[in-house]
């Protein structure tokens, strides 16, 4: 997702260090220069990107529910998940879909993709809105334990409230799903 703007705040790279690279994850340093001339750090995560899906069965959301352990608990979601190596978007949110809640699309549209932490990130989630699903079996990963459920709007809204949802991509598919029931598009 480049865009071209203007550069007058651009930091240029004068040299990166490599801190830590894990199977999700790269952690790295870079020394830049900055507009007015003067050297600056920034660390930044590098992230291959992921996919998220609204899916809508009968007048409610589907969710998953799971432990988050860099927050020390529970977490209701959207199903979500990250990209493979080459892997398209759509495809891969078809794929989370199926893995997280059994649910199979006959059609997904791209509602927006968006940086979820550009200050030290360059993670982009692509949020796709599932059409004509069918109901099948989930198959989760080894390492994977969750429940989903399907919630009301208006349910959707009081866990939000009550902490219970409380994560971004959430968050804004929840409200993309509120502008869809007032005005019938994104």
């Amino acid at each position: 997702m480049k865009t071209e703007h203007s550069n007058k705040f651009e930091e240029v790279t004068v040299q990166t260090e490599a801190i830590f690279k894990g199977k999700i994850i790269s952690l790295q340093v870079d020394h830049v220069r900055l507009p007015n001339g003067e050297m600056a750090t920034r660390e930044i995560v590098r992230h291959p990107g992921a996919v998220c899906v609204l899916a809508v069965v009968n007048g409610r959301m589907l969710v998953v529910e799971q432990y988050r352990k860099p927050l020390g608990r529970s977490q209701v979601e959207i199903p979500a998940g990250k990209l493979d190596p080459g892997e398209d978007p759509m495809e891969a949110a078809r794929r989370e879909l199926e893995e997280e809640t059994g649910y199979r699309c006959g059609e997904l549209k791209l509602i927006s993709s968006f940086y979820t932490s550009p200050g030290f990130a360059d993670e982009l989630l692509h949020l796709y809105y599932a059409e004509g699903l069918t109901a099948g079996e989930a198959h989760l990963d080894e390492d994977e334990f969750l429940d989903c459920e399907a919630l009301t709007l208006e349910e959707a809204k009081r866990y939000m409230a009550e902490g219970r949802i409380s994560d971004a991509k959430t968050i804004t598919a929840l409200y993309a799903w509120q502008a869809y029931q007032l005005t019938g598009s994104f």
